[in-house]
């Protein structure tokens, strides 16, 4: 059995930092690009999603491994996936409709993509707000069944990137594929449980 090392939850935190350090010194050195907002915008949407996937990996890693001790790390990247995925939704209220309430509302309504990310945030703040083990431990099994939102939430954020991107679906798509692997292996799993319950 792997024994959790006590400095790997706070390395793994500044590790997960870097990618917003890194944007906020090339917004601030003028070297993101000739539209930097825009390039901000799509990296943190990025980032939201591969930490979705990262937080959604830990689960089949410790069934295949036994690695019990991934747990405590799991919360971590849900957490750091809603930040990043709150940044991103600021950098779109803030720079794209500059807080017009009103545009926004219509811009939801009307525009597939804004939906779907809109849809994929608004899932993740329950998540969000529920994330400590005492709010595991006063909803029982409520906080799982809650918490099952991540699946339709990552799914969401997926259309959210598929209909925005305009060109090379590369990247989209290997998350796509990444996505419906970690989705098979719960069916399999559950599939298994329920044979083995019968």
């Amino acid at each position: 059995m792997i024994r959790p090392v006590p400095w790997v939850a706070p390395a793994l935190f500044l590790l997960c930092l870097a990618p917003a350090v890194e944007l906020a010194h090339g917004l601030y050195t003028n070297a993101l690009g000739p539209n930097p907002l825009e390039t901000l915008t799509r990296d943190t949407g990025k980032w939201t999603l591969r930490f979705l996937l990262l937080t959604l990996t830990i689960s089949p890693l410790i069934r295949l491994f036994q690695w019990q001790f991934l747990l405590r790390y799991r919360r971590l990247l849900g957490l750091i996936a809603f930040q990043y995925g709150t940044i991103h939704l600021t950098t779109y209220l803030w720079f794209d409709q500059f807080f017009d309430w009103a545009e926004i509302w219509l811009d939801i309504l009307e525009r597939p993509f804004i939906t779907a990310g809109m849809s994929a945030f608004v899932m993740l703040v329950p998540l969000a707000l529920t994330s400590s083990r005492w709010a595991q431990r006063v909803m029982g099994q409520a906080w799982k069944r809650l918490h099952r939102l991540i699946y339709v939430s990552a799914f969401a954020g997926l259309l959210h990137y598929f209909w925005l991107t305009r060109a090379d679906f590369l990247e989209p798509a290997i998350y796509a594929i990444l996505f419906a692997l970690l989705m098979l292996a719960r069916i399999r799993r559950t599939t298994t449980v329920s044979a083995g319950e019968s």
